[in-house]
């Protein structure tokens, strides 16, 4: 089944629309082949061609290249997470494992940033966990026990100086984590589209129908064409399981997210004028919600089990009513009609919230599972699963592979019914926070 492009994305919107997109039309051989042109295909492929730039690298996606989840995130870039899947991590060691990647995807990042002198509206504001409950509290104060013990630098915050700080009195209780970036994702990926090495072919809007290996050969069959290749990497993320990759080991998640327009000058004042900010939830199906640097409010408060294929209009109607509500709980002098797109995207969870990163024949590679925090990791694995690829190690990679491993799902039906048993119970604990 093909994914669709749509023009329904804010951050997609903002940008100029490419030209000279090309798809397979024909069979192919190459060195090296990597499924997927988001954070993760677009890294390999980058990292590959500096390592083998005499040999042929081919980086195909289904769709746009970009314009999948990565560009369709908040646009976070973590160094620290409260909720980053349906389990925790509440042994110290494991998170501190969890934390020293995210630094190295952030490193990774700007890395990019500064040799290709990307705009990308990039601002280390930090980020707030914050609830309108009360008695979030106690979450907050283990959190902040464990960043403390870890050197993370952060404090709490009251319900008024929240108010100063984001323009709304819905929360009462926050932690301000200092670390951390709040970025325009789809520039970041355009400009990983825009400065690919010459020895790289990019083909899209091309999906993958099947695969298979025949001793030594990968061979992959699209609808107008075939591409043979000694060695592949998928980095499909949230479309790992449908092509039978690791698929004992994530499921994709469906989110929708909405941004408003520009607020005006009265309605930005209105609110008091604050600077960019961004809040994650302190409850795992809370809202995630960001002030943007041009004065646009984004709200992502769905997470469910779907088509990830496609989303009908209706739906996606559906979802932007609640997320018209959840505007309107924190900003209620706003008008009713602030909303000016809304999209839906997808990613990938494991069962214990740990990344896939392996292996898994002997020229087949695959990364991804980001659990919500792809914009750094997922460029981190892209580069470090390319060099893996190429029988080379670095410290990174022994970092990554230190981490716990995904652990083992159920067959379906028994794994979309858990899931969805979950969501509902989270969404439930939830729901003053939506």
């Amino acid at each position: 089944m093909q994914v669709k492009n749509d023009n329904s994305c804010s951050w997609i919107k903002d940008l100029n629309p490419r030209t000279n997109i090309k798809s397979i039309i024909s069979d192919e051989n190459c060195d090296w082949l990597i499924i997927g042109a988001g954070y993760t295909g677009l890294s390999a492929a980058r990292k590959l061609a500096q390592l083998h730039s005499n040999q042929n690298i081919i980086l195909i996606d289904a769709q746009l290249a970009g314009e999948g989840a990565s560009s369709r995130n908040s646009g976070y870039l973590v160094d620290t997470t409260l909720n980053d899947g349906f389990t925790s991590n509440k042994e110290l060691h494991n998170y501190k494992k969890k934390t020293d990647i995210y630094k190295l995807g952030v490193e990774a990042v700007k890395k990019f940033i500064k040799e290709h002198q990307v705009d990308c509206e990039w601002n280390e504001c930090g980020k707030f966990f914050a609830s309108s409950k009360i008695e979030d509290k106690k979450i907050l104060g283990n959190f902040s026990y464990n960043l403390s013990k870890l050197g993370f630098e952060h404090n709490l915050l009251s319900s008024k100086e929240l108010n100063e700080r984001l323009g709304t009195n819905f929360y009462n209780i926050a932690l301000y984590t200092k670390g951390g970036i709040l970025l325009h994702p789809g520039k970041l990926v355009r400009a990983m589209i825009d400065t690919l090495p010459e020895n790289v072919k990019l083909y899209e809007n091309s999906s993958l129908l099947n695969w298979e290996k025949v001793k030594d050969t990968v061979i992959c069959r699209f609808k107008n064409g075939l591409i043979k290749t000694k060695k592949i990497i998928f980095a499909t993320n949230g479309f790992l399981k449908s092509l039978g990759i690791k698929s004992n080991y994530n499921f994709p998640i469906t989110l929708t997210a909405s941004m408003t327009r520009c607020l005006t000058s009265e309605e930005y004042e209105s609110i008091g004028g604050p600077k960019e900010w961004g809040v994650l939830p302190v409850r795992p199906m809370g809202a995630t919600i960001r002030m943007t640097k041009d004065r646009r409010i984004l709200i992502r408060n769905t997470a469910e089990v779907s088509n990830p294929y496609q989303m009908s209009q209706s739906e996606l109607n559906k979802r932007s009513l609640k997320q018209k509500i959840g505007i309107k709980k924190r900003f209620p002098n706003l008008p009713n009609d602030i909303i000016q797109s809304s999209w839906s995207g997808i990613v990938s969870r494991t069962r214990n919230s740990s990344q896939i990163f392996e292996k898994i024949a002997e020229n087949i590679f695959v990364a991804g599972c980001y659990n919500g925090s792809g914009i750094g990791v997922g460029t981190l694995f892209g580069e470090q699963i390319a060099i893996k690829a190429s029988n080379e190690n670095t410290k990174e990679i022994e970092t990554i592979e230190s981490r716990s491993k995904p652990t083992w799902l159920p067959p379906e039906p028994f794994l979309t019914l858990g899931v969805k048993t979950r969501l509902i119970y989270e969404r439930f604990k939830a729901r003053s926070e939506i």
